[in-house]
């Protein structure tokens, strides 16, 4: 075997490889009305459900490594009075420690996907594909050689790309979609949200009552 033919074998592993780890994760997290909730507490007619670990893949990993939880939360209001999320009611922790809800905004950047990163298999570019064949004195002799760094680089960086960019889209609008700050929960009403919360626990949690 040629010094080229092995280098091209070992960069193709190598390639594949990172392929493997770093391919790009799509978002796949359905709508929290379509959850099953596990976790169920009552206060005054309000009965509260919730849920961790709804993300999945990179998302969830880049979650467990910022020390952040996003959960889903579902609210039924069976009480006589109507009450807004964030200004009537809130999140507490059984223990009776506060819930610091995180900013969206921050929340979206702290786990997004990044998709600059999938441009390094424009390195691929410059690969070529090489065959050989034995000569008559049984020397091995390069027959031709396929550009294929051309489709694969440029391809699987675009693919990529997209792909990282499509789900950090999804994850974007279904926390700003099912954002319960602010939003009023009527009498007899079931509400959904998802909320971003700053803990590396999994904490039980109760609605909590807030003074007007």
């Amino acid at each position: 075997m040629s010094a080229n033919s092995l280098l091209t074998k070992v960069f193709l592993i190598t390639l594949t490889g990172f392929f493997l780890i770093s391919c790009a994760s799509s978002y796949k997290v359905p709508k929290p009305s379509d959850l099953n909730f596990i976790t169920q507490t009552s206060n005054d007619g309000l009965i509260l459900q919730y849920r961790y670990d709804i993300l999945e893949s990179k998302y969830a990993k880049k979650e467990l490594r910022k020390g952040i939880k996003i959960i889903a939360v579902k609210i039924t209001n069976n009480s006589g009075k109507d009450y807004i999320f964030g200004k009537d009611l809130t999140l507490e922790y059984s223990s009776g420690r506060e819930v610091h809800f995180m900013d969206r905004a921050l929340t979206y950047k702290s786990i997004k996907q990044g998709s600059a990163i999938y441009s390094l298999y424009l390195l691929m570019t410059p690969l070529n594909l090489y065959t050989y064949s034995t000569n008559s004195y049984g020397l091995q002799e390069e027959t031709s050689s396929t550009p294929i760094g051309l489709v694969l680089g440029p391809g699987l960086a675009l693919v990529n790309i997209l792909k990282s960019s499509s789900a950090n889209r999804k994850f974007k609008e279904q926390l700003q979609d099912y954002d319960l700050i602010g939003k009023q929960i009527v009498v007899g009403e079931t509400v959904y949200g998802i909320i971003p919360i700053k803990t590396a626990s999994f904490d039980a949690l109760h609605l909590k009552l807030l003074k007007n």
